[in-house]
């Protein structure tokens, strides 16, 4: 069975490697706030396993787009807070 590292060309593999770092390095910023660190973590490790086999350029570009849409949600979810003004508009 073949790993990440070697089912993708490597400049793919590399960016889905960074971007499971910086999820993972999210899940335990937003876990240690809501005192839940391994139940956010175990969630986003069970979606990046869910996806492992995928070799698919498209779908693989697609799941990162959504991890990456996720991470940025967040980061504005947060800049909120600290602002204490709403960047999102709700109509």
């Amino acid at each position: 069975m073949p790993s990440l590292q070697t089912a993708l060309p490597p400049e793919l593999a590399d960016n889905v490697i960074r971007l499971y770092r910086e999820c993972l390095r999210r899940a335990r910023y937003v876990g240690h706030q809501q005192h839940n660190t391994k139940l956010i973590v175990d969630m986003v490790r069970q979606q990046f396993r869910k996806h492992m086999h995928e070799t698919d350029p498209e779908k693989i570009q697609k799941l990162k787009d959504d991890a990456a849409r996720g991470l940025i949600n967040h980061i504005l979810i947060e800049s909120e807070k600290m602002m204490g003004r709403k960047f999102s508009s709700s109509n």
